[in-house]
């Protein structure tokens, strides 16, 4: 079993519980963490036999663009997109954090972490 990660992938949506939130919309960050099994890609060199993160990205990418009230839901719908896409994806673990939330004080972000 191998371990992929794609961390730091930046994103401006509009999640939020708040009506403005989902106007005015925010900064995000998701890292991702996916083991997978990696044998047959490590031997034959060919992205074919790969998780192919490039693609894995372009589906966080896709659901990131949907608006959300809640993070929850967000990581949801990563984990859902991930596993239909990839048959040799064993388990996940998807972090979304939403920079400067607008919980009335300074803070830097909240993160939501769901896996599978």
């Amino acid at each position: 079993m191998g371990l992929i990660e794609i961390e730091g992938m930046h994103f401006y949506a509009y999640h939020g519980h708040f009506e403005t939130e989902q106007i005015v919309g925010n900064d995000f960050i998701v890292d991702l963490q996916m083991n997978a099994d990696c044998k047959k890609a490590s031997v034959s060199d060919d992205l074919t036999d790969a998780l192919n993160y490039q693609a894995a990205y372009t589906l966080v990418k896709k659901e990131m663009s949907v608006k959300s009230r809640l993070l929850e839901n967000v990581a949801e719908r990563i984990l859902d997109a991930l596993f239909r896409e990839f048959p040799m994806l064993e388990n996940a673990k998807v972090k979304v954090s939403k920079m400067n939330p607008p919980m009335g004080g300074e803070i830097d972000k909240v993160s939501v972490t769901l896996s599978r």
